[in-house]
């Protein structure tokens, strides 16, 4: 086991030291070299110390695991900076450290009073009748803040579907699913193993050393993966952020203090209609809103408010709404033939299968092969 740390320790600070030469780096970047080396540091020590620190220097083993607290946080704001348009995080975001930095300052007075220190024991805390209820407070704190924080995480997805169904004509290679699936996984994991180290305290059942492990061993194959796939990561860039409400934006809220008439508004209908089918802009399966109303000759927003007001669709669906409309027309056209409904449906501006029969089946209510048949 103690191998296994040490290659995970190594690979954190591997990752670090490439990290640290990536340029340019963005506020997420800068998130994941300090989770790195936290990580790195925290694992290196449990895989020398482990033992030594549960039995001899039993203040310390539980500042050790205050350190816990630190991941779920890490995580939050890793993904945060991702989905976010912040450039740095500002002072309200550092007060979710302060449950870390109060159980060790209450660990630091604790340790100048024998008769508290003594009860603050985690290997033996079942068998303590009378563990303070403060430093009770914080072990629980410890324990759930994997999970409140897997949570907070779970809602920033939503976030993040939000963002690329409006500025993003397609979502292959932002919508982060490698982070999205190890997520699930650690939160699953992490709880379960937090569950079996609640059954220790309370039943007498396993060992401190058993949770522990089990807990750094997750550690350990969570920083290979996210140190991987962090590396790669690119900035995910949105024009805004919109709210919406099933499919469709609620746009009044956002657009309440716009000025744009009716008549403009109709103007701009025209003129959106007009490159879409002359210019085909949709055939770009990289197409963003930016892109879009830079070629438009108008501003972002303009264009958001327009497709969400006029079309009543977000910029994703609108996009690919031509996307399926062109696949209609080209299915049919005896020199597509030979071609495969995928392939055509690449040629059509799709680049993700799935996107691709999702959205026809949204469109048509027919999968593409179904209505080949019902076609010819």
């Amino acid at each position: 086991m103690k191998f296994i740390f040490l290659i995970a320790s190594f690979n954190a600070l591997f990752f670090t030291v490439l990290l640290l030469q990536k340029r340019p780096k963005a506020l997420h970047d800068i998130i994941l070299v300090l989770w790195l080396l936290y990580l790195g540091t925290f694992i290196g020590v449990y895989s020398f110390y482990s033992h030594d620190l549960f039995t001899h220097f039993q203040l310390l083993s539980v500042s050790f695991i205050s350190l816990f607290m630190l991941h779920g946080l890490f995580l939050y704001y890793y993904i945060f900076t991702l989905v976010s348009e912040k450039k740095q995080l500002q002072k309200k975001d550092f007060l979710h450290f302060s449950p870390f930095i109060l159980f060790n300052i209450y660990l630091l007075i604790a340790s100048f009073f024998p008769g508290t220190a003594v009860k603050l024991n985690i290997e033996q805390l079942s068998m303590n009748n009378d563990p303070p209820l403060l430093f009770l407070f914080f072990l629980i704190l410890t324990a759930l803040s994997g999970t409140i924080y897997f949570l907070f995480t779970i809602k920033l997805f939503r976030k993040l579907d939000i963002n690329i169904f409006n500025n993003f004509s397609n979502s292959k290679d932002i919508n982060l699913n490698w982070l999205r699936n190890l997520v699930f996984i650690f939160g699953i994991v992490w709880t379960t193993l937090i569950s079996i180290t609640i059954i220790h305290h309370v039943f007498g059942m396993f060992s401190m050393v058993f949770c522990t492990d089990g807990l750094f061993l997750s550690l350990s194959v969570f920083v290979i993966l996210i140190g991987y796939y962090g590396l790669k990561q690119k900035v995910i860039l949105f024009v805004e952020s919109i709210i919406v409400s099933g499919d469709i934006i609620e746009a009044q809220t956002k657009y309440s203090g716009s000025r744009l008439k009716d008549s403009e508004a109709k103007l701009y209908v025209e003129k959106i209609n007009k490159h879409m089918e002359l210019s085909k802009p949709y055939l770009n399966p990289d197409l963003t809103l930016l892109q879009l109303a830079s070629d438009l000759g108008i501003t972002p927003h303009i264009l958001s408010q327009i497709i969400n007001d006029q079309y009543k669709l977000n910029f994703f669906d609108f996009v690919n709404e031509y996307r399926v409309r062109e696949f209609k027309d080209a299915v049919v056209d005896p020199k597509n033939k030979s071609f495969s409904l995928l392939g055509i449906a690449f040629e059509c501006g799709f680049n993700s299968k799935s996107t691709f029969n999702r959205m026809f089946k949204k469109s048509t209510g027919l999968t593409p092969s179904q209505f080949k048949e019902a076609t010819f």
